[in-house]
């Protein structure tokens, strides 16, 4: 069954690159002809679910090579096409700026989960994300192997430096919220010190972030709550890269959280090629 928001996304990604039609389309005749998607360099391939429903909402035949999460190897065939020549070249753009994109996000997150490997962490992304490809990009980030924090500010209540900055008394505040949101949300927390993450803990909070805190403050934070608040989450967050994950990972928090898992990911390199 296609998703009706997926394929909405398709459609407004062709109308951007065809506008009021493909000029070169009016000078041939139809006809059909094969064509291979192949990969130019290494890496984790995503993007498939995208592709493929643009690929049979436009009518083309297709035979996949890979899928989702598979890794990527220089010169593979992805896929095997066969369309119109026309059509296949209308939509070569589209196809390709899907698949490097997603497949980059996924690439530049399967490096940091493999920096994991055994440890009892969760990696995690945020919602620093390109405006309207979220869902496309956090998609593309459990492909690389890492879990999605949350999609929106409907799915769960975070409170921030700059929440906190307008709110007096933290106590009746989170006593209000839970009665106004609904009763499965978490309440999660910024804190930028182990005496704040000791307070919203004490207050409440369900998950405590420790933004941009040193190793050493947030493993004082894990030992308060292992003797406290065993049942509380604790996210680290804030400048965390390949260089530097493992520390973070060994100061006992349940997640580690970057929004560079997505900003910072270079797309990886395809091409199409026609056959006769």
């Amino acid at each position: 069954m296609k998703d009706p928001a997926i394929l909405a996304f398709l459609e407004a990604c062709l109308q951007e690159d065809i506008g009021a039609g493909d000029l070169f389309e009016r000078l041939v005749s139809p006809k059909e002809v094969k064509a291979v998607v192949i990969a130019k360099q290494a890496g984790v391939f995503s993007g498939h679910l995208y592709a493929d429903m643009l690929l049979e909402h436009m009518g083309i035949k297709r035979v996949w090579h890979t899928q989702d999460g598979a890794p990527l190897k220089p010169q593979e065939i992805l896929l095997e096409m066969c369309g119109d020549y026309a059509l296949l070249l209308k939509i070569e753009r589209v196809l390709l700026n899907l698949l490097q994109h997603s497949s980059g996000i996924a690439t530049h997150t399967a490096r940091f989960v493999a920096l994991l490997k055994g440890l009892p962490v969760r990696l995690l992304d945020t919602r620093k994300t390109r405006p309207l490809l979220r869902v496309f990009e956090k998609y593309s980030v459990r492909n690389g192997g890492a879990q999605n924090h949350r999609l929106g500010l409907d799915d769960a209540l975070m409170l921030k430096d700059t929440h906190l900055a307008h709110i007096g008394d933290l106590k009746t505040f989170m006593q209000r919220a839970r009665t106004q949101i609904p009763w499965t949300a978490k309440i999660e927390i910024e804190c930028t010190s182990i005496a704040m993450a000791k307070e919203v803990m004490q207050v409440g909070a369900d998950i405590v972030m420790c933004d941009n805190m040193s190793v050493e403050d947030i493993s004082q934070v894990v030992a308060y709550r292992n003797g406290h608040y065993p049942l509380v989450l604790l996210e680290a967050s804030g400048n965390i890269t390949q260089e530097n994950i493992l520390e973070y990972a060994q100061s006992g928090v349940d997640a580690l959280s970057s929004g560079s898992l997505i900003h910072q990911a270079v797309w990886v390199d395809m091409s199409m090629k026609l056959g006769s």
